[in-house]
């Protein structure tokens, strides 16, 4: 199976990277009047909130259990991750669309484009170096799985949130440069604020494949199928198993939750039952570290 990516690390790295981006976007979208710059700079501001409501997820989700929450807090991490793709979607993409329109009526004139080609360059190597971290994690965590498979299939919502993120911050710098570019080669403002659109629909799509995901871990998901199959192959060959009915997993954030029906070998008194399944469980939690909750409940038919 894949080894489990260090989300924390990764947001951490994305926060600092996005931080002084925004910096420089700032700086340089008030100096020039670029609209695609001022665009990038209001996306930068908007991942680095992102990443913090992120991290608040994360610290919420390890909270103990308590009697309104007897599976514990672990799920809190899909609520804040679905708000960051609703943010995203909002403030990142409906604010750079709106900026574009705003260049197309009112043609503000250019100012130092050089220094926002700077700005947007700089921003594409420090971006490259966040979404370098964040890429080294997810290969820890896909496996032999293709990037599109590992993001599908993925548990990790706050990992997805990052990567999508990325994704959309350097795509949306190379469509910036591209814009600034073209206007001060050419002179045409329109190119400035074609940019802006651009870079407004990227993040919206962005934003609406990341909810996607993060709303099927909100409403309830099982374990990653590679996980689910191993668990279930794992309580088939365990000795004290005749046959597995069923095994129902449940992704709690980082904790997993597992349900089994199994029938057990030979004719048990009940405190011999008991021994047989505590066994297995103790094998099952030994070996799948990320079991919180485990429900055994022996029969003689599904």
């Amino acid at each position: 199976m894949s080894a489990k990516a260090d989300s924390l690390k990764t947001i951490f790295l994305a926060l600092g990277a996005n931080f002084a981006i925004f910096v420089a976007k700032l700086v340089a979208a008030l100096i020039t009047g670029s609209g695609s710059m001022a665009a990038e700079a209001v996306h930068s501001l908007a991942d680095c909130g992102n990443q913090v409501l992120l991290l608040i997820g994360m610290r919420q989700a390890r909270r103990a259990a308590s009697p309104d929450h007897p599976l514990g807090y672990g799920m809190v991490v899909y609520f804040w991750s679905f708000l960051v793709a609703l943010l995203l979607f909002s403030i990142g993409g409906m604010f750079s669309i709106y900026e574009g329109i705003h260049k197309l009526e009112v043609h503000e004139p250019l100012r130092w484009p050089w220094l926002a080609i700077g700005v947007l360059v700089f921003g594409i190597v420090a971006e490259s170096f966040s979404m370098w971290g964040c890429l080294r994690e997810v290969n820890k965590a896909r496996g032999n799985r293709s990037l599109w498979r590992w993001f599908r299939d993925s548990r990790q919502s706050e990992l997805i949130v990052v990567f999508g993120e990325d994704l959309a911050a350097l795509l949306g710098l190379v469509f910036a440069l591209a814009a600034v570019l073209a206007t001060m080669l050419s002179g045409n403002l329109v190119y400035d604020a074609t940019g802006s659109i651009a870079i407004g629909v990227l993040l919206c799509v962005v934003a609406v494949f990341v909810a996607r995901e993060v709303a099927s871990l909100l409403v309830g998901q099982s374990a990653e199928p590679e996980l689910h199959a191993a668990l279930a192959e794992f309580v088939r060959a365990q000795p004290d198993v005749e046959h597995l009915f069923n095994l129902i997993t449940l992704q709690l954030g980082p904790d997993l939750m597992v349900a089994t029906k199994a029938k057990m070998r030979g004719e048990q008194s009940g405190s011999e039952l008991i021994a047989a399944i505590n066994r297995v469980e103790a094998a099952m939690k030994a070996r799948f570290p990320e079991i919180r909750w485990s429900f055994f409940e022996p029969d003689v038919a599904d």
